[in-house]
């Protein structure tokens, strides 16, 4: 169900660990909505691409600011899901290499590179109708979101959806240390001086261990609607 064009259009963030499905339920809620998923992870893939092709050095945050800073990001629907246009190109494919994978985790914990992201993550929301994930949504970048949701699952369960991707694409590794791999970074994810992993005191658990997808994504739409019933019965 799509809302109508004279309801107010929410800002809704969902933020937990790794491997929680915070990714596929907010796309799919975004459709559901027919809001805009701002998807931040492919953002700070997308500025590790131009970083790259710049070749400047991860310890130059002046160099660094310089190349971030004259990326424009926007995201397109495109057959159901979205394509992410960066300075006028489609990067969707380009950033999805393991070669930007590795740059981005370095790249995202660079102060100045977050807080230009957190500056045009908050520039593209600010009107509304849209859900962003990632660890620090509801805390840093729209702390007064209208609705915000704590996607989480237990190491065991996360770890083994993982280890189902690992061995879909052939890889050889263990359930027990994929379950080991989660709960370290996990670690590493609530500890780490820029942008931990935090739950927002006003946010709404929602635990999907053995839980579908649709099953999640049927809870977070109701109490979606309810808080839109609410604000726009005011």
């Amino acid at each position: 169900m799509v809302m109508a064009d004279t309801e107010k259009r929410l800002i809704i963030a969902i933020d937990g660990p790794s491997g929680a499905g915070k990714s596929t339920v907010t796309r799919l809620l975004a459709q559901r909505l027919g809001y805009l998923n701002i998807d931040t992870g492919a953002m700070y893939r997308a500025l590790a691409l131009f970083v790259q092709r710049a070749g400047v050095p991860l310890t130059d945050d002046e160099a660094l600011a310089r190349v971030c800073s004259g990326v424009t990001i926007a995201f397109e629907r495109n057959n159901g899901g979205y394509r992410i246009i960066a300075k006028g190109e489609d990067v969707s494919a380009a950033i999805r290499t393991p070669e930007i994978s590795r740059l981005t985790s370095k790249l995202s914990a660079r102060r100045v590179v977050r807080d230009i992201l957190t500056r045009l993550q908050r520039e593209m929301g600010r009107g509304g109708g849209v859900v962003l994930e990632g660890r620090d949504i509801g805390t840093v970048v729209f702390p007064d979101a209208d609705v915000k949701f704590f996607l989480t699952a237990s190491p065991e369960e996360r770890g083994r959806r993982r280890y189902l991707e690992l061995q879909a694409k052939g890889e050889d590794i263990s359930l027990e240390r994929t379950i080991a791999e989660v709960v370290a970074r996990d670690e590493q994810d609530a500890n780490r001086e820029l942008a931990p992993l935090v739950r927002a005191a006003d946010a709404i658990d929602i635990d999907s261990t053995g839980r579908s997808i649709e099953e999640v994504l049927a809870c977070m739409e109701g109490m979606v609607w309810e808080k839109l019933k609410a604000v726009n019965s005011e």
